[in-house]
Order: structure tokens, then C-alpha cells, then sequence
């Protein structure tokens, strides 16, 4: 079977921010690459029904989803979410960059990463992001858009899909 390259979107799990998350869902399932996002809801489900709702796709999407514990009134995992990877992790938000995070599989498991706007969970991925040297770009109109994003100014943002779009083709390999 053929490995396709993973992309991991990362950003808010309460606002979708649909003018970022929905054409780069569409874009990256147009491109034939992975989905995989934390699962739930937000950014996760507007990039993931965006991903999906693509005919004749060639990638999966994939959440990896926090332990059932104490989650409050999230969803896991949002109903795009195609295959699912239970983790026993239970942190999550403020706490991404913990161990017990969910937060570091993402990271670790994503060729590259694409960061929309979001807050302390976010700006924990990012962190890891950094951590790991993972390639990474903010998707974001303005760096305040992720707390912490203006400290590191060696990221990469973007405004616009099209800029976005190169930087993850610079970062990964199609095939077929």
C-alpha cells in the first residue's frame, strides 16, 4: 500500500473559522494527502467535513482523539472523521504540551502542519511543533491570531490558501 503524505491541521475546538478551514479541507483533499486533526470540534470539523465532502478523494481523514474523560461538552470524534485513533491521553487545551497530551501524536505523526487560529491548545501544538522541528505554518490573518505566535517569529504565516499551499508542497512528496 501506498503512503500518503500526512497533513495535520490544527487550530480553535470552538470557532471553525470557515473562510481558512473549509477551502483548505476542500485543497487538501484535492491534493491527495491525509487528513489528521485532534478529532473534535472547531477547526477539526470544519477542515475534516470540508475533506470529506470532496468526491473521488484519495486520503483519509483521521482523528486522534483524547481519552472519554472530562471532556465537557466536546464531541469525539466529530462525524468526519473517518478513522479514529483512541488514545488513553486525557489532556487537552492548556495542557497539549503535557505528557499525558494527545498533542505530541498529532505533531509527531503529520509530514507537516498547518496552525489556524485557536488559543492555549493551539499555541501548545505550535510549541510542540517547534519542539520536534516539525514543518509548520499559521494560516492566520494576524500573528495574534495564536497566543505566543509573535515570540517565534522563524514561523511561517500565511493570509492567504495560496501561500499555504506552497509551503505544504515544499514539505511533502505526491505520488500517484
Amino acid at each position: 500500500m501506498e503512503r500518503r503524505p500526512i497533513v495535520g491541521v490544527m487550530g480553535s475546538g470552538d470557532r471553525e473559522y470557515p473562510d481558512k478551514s473549509e477551502p483548505l479541507g476542500r485543497w487538501l483533499a484535492e491534493v491527495g494527502v491525509n487528513l489528521l486533526t485532534g478529532g473534535g470540534e472547531g477547526v477539526m470539523t470544519a477542515v475534516s467535513r470540508a475533506f470529506v465532502s470532496v468526491q473521488n478523494r484519495k486520503g483519509a481523514s483521521v482523528g486522534v482523539l483524547p481519552a472519554q474523560q472530562d471532556l465537557g461538552p466536546a464531541t469525539y470524534p466529530n462525524r468526519w472523521v473517518e478513522i479514529r485513533i483512541q488514545t488513553h491521553l486525557p489532556l487537552t487545551g492548556e495542557h497539549g504540551s503535557d505528557p499525558l497530551s494527545r498533542n505530541h501524536i498529532n505533531i509527531l505523526s503529520s509530514d507537516v502542519l498547518v496552525a489556524l487560529p485557536g488559543s492555549a491548545g493551539t499555541a501548545s501544538e505550535v510549541a510542540l511543533a517547534v519542539a520536534y522541528a516539525r514543518p509548520l505554518i499559521a494560516f492566520v490573518d494576524t500573528r495574534m491570531d495564536i497566543p505566543g505566535l509573535d515570540q517565534l517569529p522563524w514561523i511561517p504565516s500565511a493570509g492567504t490558501l495560496l501561500d499555504v499551499q506552497r509551503f505544504v508542497l515544499r514539505n511533502i512528496q505526491i505520488k500517484g
